[in-house]
């Protein structure tokens, strides 16, 4: 016999649904996974009673409520990262409480190695850490091998950077992989002299690191990765978030990993898993448009499929993603000039025509300029190819996109999705390094999106910086940098605009706006519960305001308690 379904009402002291037709209420009745009706105790009492027995549930009273809010870019490699130390600039806090404090320079870096190091009791285990970015060593070189072989001459080590797109190594990582100065793969940086300096950028190049990559990446895609990718979603106050790119979607086992621990009652959060397309050709499209759609004939309420990652171009801080002229302001010495294209700009418009094709959602990392106007190339060549409505194909991170290419994007119904947090974590360093003044104050336009008429989200794109849904709109909202200067004033947007980014139009992009995004009768009880109020504090402690927990499908789940 199936257990008999009740309604509880939740009074808070406010409720935002991001309904426009019904925006506020005082109250929110839920009946099983779903919203049974939004309004005033009473009149959701006299609803309720009609079905049969209710409880009115007090423990939101004080709380404000709003629509669960959605990471549609993070990876849930952000899970598997705090098996690892951390050595990046800024105060990070783990998804157990700890606050790990940052390293400001190259002696820091090497001093928590070292401390690290020497509690390894196997002297030929690799040690293996996370979040380095040299970027913010003022006046310093980048961190290379022969700082990481002060640490130790003999044991391998491989430090992943906060960019996701760069490694560095020392030598003897180096000489057990044996990679010398005759390594011919693109992204081996290296000293003068010629010989690897121990840099390693982009994903062919890091593969060179041998076991420490294979043991890296085992790592962030185990269970253990997954359950705490939930955690740390609900403690930011995320019901769903989106895994661009991370999984391997063909590895049935992985797949009944993903599907045991997402659909697990106790597991915080919705995820969506894209389809990852590979680099420069690994994946047959085809196949993986195949896959996709058969995967969604499987998903459940908790776990999506039915989006494609690609991957086109690298960082801007790392000085890989590419850019148009004149290119990079301030590039480190014997820098080519430009980034790199991890798929040849010829061979994307028939890549995206494939999915395209399918009826499925690209999603595709452009963080400069160059590599957004591809995309877009492919994305209106994939149209002419086989016309289709309601694509909503989209451009993830929108580092550098120009007016004319939002502009574009609008007439064909595409989606931004815009990495806000670099306002603050590497603002200054665009200004002075990367792409100069100018460049820097039109970085990820909402303003400009918004203008176009594009449909778009915010996003952390987690582990490159902390999960936050808060704090990318209080980047959008306010746009300091970690100096607190103001960059690029006209681009700021309003609360309401950044807080809908993270909800009504983060569902829309992932097609899920059915079900989420919004506090509506019928749609899943997804809610994030906030101590204050968004539109009653200033903008400026925008990403100070507390997130209590959330809740999911009607499930409470209280965030963990901070420690130091």
């Amino acid at each position: 016999m199936s257990e008999a379904v009740e309604t509880t009402i939740y009074p808070a002291r406010t409720i935002h649904t991001m309904n426009r037709a019904h925006p506020s209420a005082e109250a929110i009745a839920v009946r099983g996974t779903r919203i049974l009706g939004i309004g005033s105790v009473d009149e959701l009492s006299t609803w309720a009673e009609r079905l049969g027995p209710y409880t009115v549930d007090e423990s939101f009273a004080d709380k404000v409520l709003f629509p669960g809010f959605i990471e549609a870019h993070c990876h849930v490699m952000t899970g598997g990262m705090w098996q690892f130390p951390y050595v990046g600039f800024f105060d990070r806090r783990g998804v157990d409480g700890r606050l790990w404090t940052g390293c400001k320079n190259i002696a820091a870096v090497v001093e928590r190695l070292s401390e690290v190091e020497q509690q390894i009791d196997d002297p030929e285990e690799t040690l293996i850490a996370w979040g380095l970015d040299p970027i913010y060593f003022d006046g310093e070189e980048r961190l290379l091998a022969h700082h990481l072989d002060e640490v130790s001459a003999t044991r391998p080590m491989f430090v992943y950077h906060a960019s996701g797109h760069l490694a560095t190594v020392n030598s003897a990582l180096m000489a057990k992989e044996g990679i010398t100065r005759q390594a011919a793969t693109p992204g081996v940086a290296r000293y003068e002299s010629g010989e690897p300096n121990g840099e390693f950028q982009e994903p062919a190049a890091m593969r060179l690191a041998g076991d420490a990559f294979t043991t890296f990446r085992q790592t962030i895609a185990s269970a253990e990765a997954k359950w705490n990718y939930g955690f740390e979603a609900r403690n930011a106050g995320n019901t769903t978030v989106a895994d661009l790119g991370t999984s391997n979607v063909a590895d049935e086992e992985k797949l009944t990993e993903w599907r045991s621990v997402v659909n697990d009652p106790d597991f915080p959060c919705r995820v969506m898993v894209a389809g990852a397309s590979g680099v420069a050709g690994t994946v047959d499209p085809t196949s993986l448009a195949e896959l996709v759609l058969e995967l969604q004939a499987t998903e459940s309420e908790k776990l999506r499929f039915g989006v494609i990652k690609i991957v086109i171009d690298g960082s801007i801080q790392g000085f890989t993603a590419r850019i148009s002229w004149p290119h990079y302001f301030n590039a480190p010495e014997g820098h080519p000039g430009n980034g790199l294209w991890l798929i040849p700009p010829d061979q994307v418009a028939d890549l995206v025509s494939v999915y395209h094709q399918a009826g499925l959602t690209v999603h595709c990392h452009c963080n400069g300029d160059e590599a957004a106007e591809v995309f877009i190339d492919a994305v209106e060549e994939a149209h002419r190819r086989h016309p289709r409505v309601d694509t909503r194909h989209t451009v993830q991170h929108c580092q550098l996109t120009t007016p004319p290419q939002y502009r574009r994007m609008a007439t064909m119904g595409m989606c931004a999705n815009i990495f806000s947090n670099h306002m603050f974590y590497w603002g200054d360093q665009h200004r002075e390094l990367t792409v100069g003044p100018e460049r820097a104050e039109q970085m990820d336009a909402c303003g400009t999106a918004e203008a176009a008429g594009v449909s778009f989200s915010i996003h952390c794109d987690a582990p490159v910086t902390p999960m936050g849904p808060l704090h990318v709109a209080w980047c959008a909202v306010n746009r300091l940098t970690a100096s607190g200067r103001v960059l690029g004033e006209q681009e700021r947007i309003s609360v309401d605009t950044a807080l809908r980014a993270i909800t009504t139009e983060a569902a829309y992009q992932l097609k899920l706006d059915h079900d989420i995004g919004s506090l509506e009768a019928g749609k899943l009880a997804d809610l994030t519960v906030l101590d204050d109020d968004p539109y009653e504090v200033d903008p400026a402690t925008l990403k100070d305001i507390g997130v209590w927990g959330t809740v999911v499908g009607g499930r409470k789940h209280p965030a963990a308690k901070s420690n130091a």
